[in-house]
């Protein structure tokens, strides 16, 4: 007897051992996975004896996609800041029309952005940092409506600079003093293990906004409480001038001696890094989360990858934002992370299938202390399982199921997805908030924060609108 049994099709189990069954099947009860092997033999046990029986006969059913790089509040500036490079285009664009959101938005913003991780077949994530005008609570508690699990970084700072740009972060997202670390602390300790879904962690922002006395608080106290860190460091150029002529280190020299480095930390991005500071980084088991679709837009350069995983760094995949990448699709992201090193060595060789597909599980679940609960489909796991429809005309033939996935698919072939042993998604469909309702909130918050900022109040087209 099962809650819910999936027959049929490729499962992709990124086990220890990497099995791949064909024509197996998987069996949920109580959340937990409890049996796996082939559809012939668990047929016995399950198939007239299951509450819910998925046919998973032209299907590939693999564990859900971690995505450890999420900015939730950008879920409504997408395509509003085209064309620009990092620092402008945040300046300019990203942070005034954050720094303008009601609490109401911002929540619209987070329903978006979930709604698309889910559809798409992201069933954790990790957000890299909210403020106090979002409503932080009102977000935290609408993920854990959605069913999505999610590691929750609450932003926290002191300073107002980026880089080598003093006092560019807009006014509406400047919190200084101990606001935003006291804040994260009550989120933690209100929300903080919420049923084994919702988890509190630090967001400092990057060297310029955060003092190196509150960076080092950060780090002790996150070891304390046994949670997160998340950065972004070394993005651009101006990141590694930045720490050195500040304080004579390289990005990662500076994250480690004030304490940002080790198993609870990812950072993000980490492009401008030489040989030794990946060393740091493995040395220290720090993760990385690599979101190559933001870097190759906004021109910021193609991050060590392959040196990184042979050097045994923990390498895991993120989306970044919404007018960064202009969409949260994980399975798409594969493919640019692939395609990405072997541009840069150019060497086809340069990266397997098989690896990608490890940073967007398995990896994304160690980067965020989990992978002894997610990240695989074992026996005693919990259930957080997707099911990808292959029996279409760009993914068939069916010759390697790997390839297929990190070069063919994209998320719109996601057709179930169980989150802790509940159906979350079927046949397309969320069952867990109404997405249609979501689509007209989001399009009436956008109009009102375009008219209100004068941003994005006109399509930057170049072509004639008529």
């Amino acid at each position: 007897m099962a809650d819910i049994y999936i027959r049929g099709g490729w499962i992709i189990t990124m086990d220890n051992a990497r099995r791949i069954i064909k024509e197996g099947a998987v069996a949920i009860e109580d959340g937990y996975i409890v049996d796996i092997g082939k559809k012939e033999e668990l047929d016995k046990k399950y198939r007239y004896y299951s509450d819910i029986v998925i046919n998973a006969e032209k299907d590939i059913v693999m564990p859900g996609l971690i995505n450890t790089h999420v900015h939730l509040a950008q879920g409504l500036l997408r395509a509003c800041a085209e064309y620009q490079p990092l620092i402008p285009w945040l300046r300019d664009r990203i942070w005034p029309l954050q720094g303008n959101y009601k609490p109401e938005e911002a929540l619209v913003s987070a329903k978006l952005v979930v709604a698309e991780m889910i559809r798409t077949g992201t069933t954790t994530f990790l957000e890299t940092g909210l403020v106090g005008r979002y409503g932080p609570d009102n977000i935290i508690e609408f993920i854990h409506e959605s069913g999505i699990r999610a590691a929750v970084a609450r932003h926290v700072m002191d300073m107002t600079g980026y880089a080598l740009e003093e006092n560019i972060l807009h006014e509406g997202l400047v919190e200084l003093g101990d606001k935003s670390f006291k804040d994260t602390l009550r989120l933690y300790n209100k929300y903080h293990g919420w049923d084994n879904k919702i988890w509190i962690w630090f967001g400092p922002r990057t060297p310029g906004a955060v003092s190196v006395e509150l960076y080092r608080k950060i780090s002790e106290k996150a070891r304390e409480l046994k949670t997160g860190i998340t950065m972004h460091l070394a993005e651009v150029k101006a990141d590694v001038e930045y720490t050195l002529k500040k304080f004579g280190k390289k990005p990662v020299e500076f994250a480690e001696w004030v304490g940002l480095t080790g198993r609870n930390v990812v950072l993000v991005h980490v492009i401008w890094v030489d040989d030794n500071e990946i060393s740091i980084l493995a040395r220290t088991s720090t993760s990385v989360s690599h979101n190559p679709c933001c870097n190759m837009k906004l021109g910021s350069g193609a991050a060590k990858i392959r040196e990184m995983l042979d050097h045994g760094v923990n390498v895991a995949l993120g989306t970044d934002g919404g007018p960064s990448n202009n969409d949260y699709d994980l399975l798409r992201e594969m493919k640019h992370a692939a395609l990405l090193q072997t541009l840069r060595k150019l060497d086809p060789t340069a990266i397997r299938a098989e690896e990608v597909l490890e940073m967007a599980t398995i990896n994304g679940a160690k980067a965020l202390m989990i992978e002894n609960m997610v990240g695989s489909i074992e026996k005693g796991k919990r259930a957080d399982i997707i099911v990808v429809d292959y029996w279409q005309p760009h993914l068939r033939p069916l010759n390697n199921p790997i390839a297929h996935l990190v070069f063919s698919a994209t998320g719109l072939d996601v057709k179930h997805s169980i989150i802790d042993g509940k159906l979350v998604m079927y046949n397309r469909e969320i069952l867990t908030f109404n997405v249609d309702k979501v689509l007209e909130e989001a399009d009436k918050a956008a109009y009102e924060l375009y008219s209100r900022t004068g941003i994005c109040k006109e399509p930057d087209i170049v072509w004639p609108i008529i």
